[in-house]
């Protein structure tokens, strides 16, 4: 199957508004999990159950980037509104770096109400937790079709970035919750594992996780290991074309440390099971960006459709692994960093994942066709037993344990 020629209609069902939820559980590791076991049977359990679940010598890893409060508002002098919208850091180009900026640094950042702000800048005045007031400044240095640059400074230079955004901004919640950030979202909307700055949005299947839950998957032996992937705004980004082949993936920046690509090349048969679709795609992005050093290619972003090339040279993991072991050894570096547009849709097959944690996607979106690509078209029977059974939907929902299906 060429993906290219996926019609994405094929991936459309019926939502309702009212399955959709709009705040998470009071329990985070009390919501329902549907499993998709290897033989195509589905059971009804609860996500706490999950220690059980999983194999015991399984490979299990979390996304641990961390939502910012992207989302700045700001006035103009005349009173107009003016969201701005923080989407991947422009200069320093370096998220950590950037963070600790304790002057003007800039940002590649959506804009509402774009059209009463041609010119000048912004200004607001800031509270900051222990640090007292500051004038927070925003003013535009550059737009293209999809994105503007806003440049940030503000008059205390005893105060980063992070400690800035921090207090002006909101956390983004997604916008077909169809409501305000509030108050509970700013520990609601991160997980337990999260740490490390940049996402706008986030991994929400880890969201069901809570150190209990952890501290039990400790104890049966099951090893954890992150990654970073620092989601973006396109991660809601609908599919408008009709064919897949039309639409382009937005870029996503991620790490992962030696200890972690170590891990992979020398996992032998031991399970690998991705918590959330951010830790699929970064580790299959992996995959191939070993490939790609391997061949001498790598240009630092892994492309969309590269998976697909028939000139892939398709190296086993523990070779991928090297590659990318040996790279990081001339160059000096612990850690991997790139971006990737990776699509996994049907007609994808897998490198390292066996299992994966998720929750239950919107229509017609990359994630329900990276979701297909694991577990075959029997995601219509996933999606129609959950609709039926009273499972709720997207961010805030209910949880799926899916193992692909064999013959």
């Amino acid at each position: 199957m060429d993906p290219k020629e996926i019609s994405i209609e094929q991936y459309n069902y019926p939502l309702p508004d009212g399955r959709i939820a709009r705040h998470p559980l009071a329990q985070r590791d009390a919501c329902k999990l549907l499993v998709s076991n290897t033989d195509g049977s589905i059971d009804d359990r609860i996500f706490n159950e999950l220690p059980a679940l999983l194999p015991t010598d399984a490979i299990m890893v979390c996304n641990n980037t961390r939502v910012i409060n992207a989302r700045v508002r700001m006035n103009k002098d005349s009173g107009a509104a003016i969201e701005i919208f923080c989407l991947e850091p422009e200069a320093p180009a370096d998220y950590e770096r950037n963070f600790a900026s304790t002057g003007p640094c800039s940002w590649q950042c959506l804009v509402g109400n774009s059209k009463k702000w041609k010119e000048g800048a912004l200004h607001r005045r800031i509270e900051v937790d222990g640090k007292g007031e500051v004038v927070l400044s925003a003013e535009r240095t550059g737009r293209s079709d999809t994105a503007s640059v806003v440049e940030f400074s503000w008059n205390r230079s005893d105060i980063s970035f992070s400690e800035i955004i921090g207090a002006a901004g909101e956390i983004p919640i997604p916008p077909y919750l169809n409501r305000e950030s509030e108050e509970g979202d700013a520990t609601d909307y991160q997980t337990v594992f999260s740490e490390i700055e940049g996402s706008v949005a986030a991994p929400t299947a880890g969201l069901h996780f809570t150190p209990e839950l952890l501290e039990a998957i400790d104890r049966t032996g099951i090893e954890r290991r992150e990654v970073t992937l620092h989601v973006g705004a396109g991660t809601f980004r609908p599919v408008k074309a009709a064919m897949i082949g039309g639409h382009d993936m937005h870029s996503e920046f991620i790490t992962v440390g030696r200890d972690m690509i170590e891990g992979l090349r020398d996992k032998g048969e031991r399970p690998v099971v991705a918590v959330g679709t951010t830790s699929v795609r970064t580790l299959e992005s992996l995959y191939h960006i070993g490939c790609l050093i391997s061949r001498g290619e790598w240009t630092g972003e892994l492309g969309q459709w590269y998976a697909y090339d028939s000139a892939h040279p398709a190296l086993s993991v523990a070779e991928s692994m090297e590659a990318i072991l040996a790279r990081l050894d001339s160059l000096g570096e612990d850690t991997l960093m790139a971006h990737t547009r990776i699509i996994i849709a049907p007609g994808y097959r897998y490198r390292i994942v066996d299992g994966m944690i998720t929750n239950f996607h919107q229509p017609q979106s990359t994630l329900l066709l990276l979701v297909s690509a694991f577990i075959g078209d029997s995601w219509r029977a996933l999606y129609d037993h959950a609709l039926a059974g009273d499972y709720r939907f997207l961010s805030y929902g209910d949880a799926c344990l899916l193992f692909p299906h064999r013959q």
